[in-house]
């Protein structure tokens, strides 16, 4: 038909965008976070014998601010899927 716009073989008029929760996205933003805090966890745990006892200082108050963030969203309810 002419006249009607056409693209990627589906007609702009029966394309729906697929709904996705928010809840779906806060999980998503939330794993990546703690991923990325694991993944600056991992060399102070390998390295932690030559950074002596500051270094196991840092090592737990990272740790603590983790755990510290980690209750917080669970006391938001963030975790929880609605």
């Amino acid at each position: 038909q002419k006249g009607y716009s056409f693209e990627s073989g589906v007609s702009s008029g029966t394309f729906e965008p697929s709904n996705f929760s928010v809840n779906y996205y806060l999980t998503a933003m939330l794993f990546i976070v703690f991923d990325i805090e694991i993944v600056f966890l991992y060399p102070l745990a390998v390295n932690l014998d030559r950074l002596g006892t500051f270094g196991f200082i840092e090592l737990c108050v990272f740790v603590a601010v983790l755990a510290i963030g980690y209750v917080y969203i669970w006391r938001k309810g963030a975790l929880e899927w609605r």
